[in-house]
């Protein structure tokens, strides 16, 4: 039986190293959200590369997103390991995820010393704010 989270992330092109990282340790040292024994949780996939461009439209996109569907990952886990990384162009740092039964993304970036959730928790025409803390 599967959980999957689909999960983007887009950064500033010189940050593509570390999103590189980030996709390594899905892949080998991620927790898993039931048994943090086990590692291993996927990898993301560069989506807008110009050899492999996967986006629509006659141009380039003008930003770099990585794009995975994660297996029983610990989302808690992954986050504080996006907030942790260093990163160059921290504050162009999007972190979005759709866990397994959730019908929209929510959006995470990196303000200050915290990393914050810019969407609603759910989906809701009344919201008035999107900022959560």
């Amino acid at each position: 039986m599967s959980w999957v989270a689909n999960v983007m992330i887009s950064v500033d092109m010189a940050d593509n190293a570390n999103v590189e990282a980030l996709s390594e340790w899905l892949r080998t040292e991620a927790p898993r959200r039931a048994q943090p024994e086990t590692r291993g949780v996927g990898f993301l996939k560069l989506l807008t590369s110009a050899e492999s461009n996967q986006w629509g439209g006659w141009k380039q996109p003008e930003c770099e997103v990585w794009a995975g569907a994660l297996n029983h990952a610990d989302l808690d886990a992954l986050k504080q390991r996006v907030f942790e990384t260093p990163w160059r162009e921290p504050n162009l740092v999007q972190l979005l995820m759709m866990d397994q039964e959730e019908g929209f993304f929510r959006m995470w970036m990196i303000r200050g010393n915290e990393l914050r959730q810019f969407a609603p928790l759910e989906p809701n025409e009344e919201d008035e704010g999107f900022y959560l803390n």
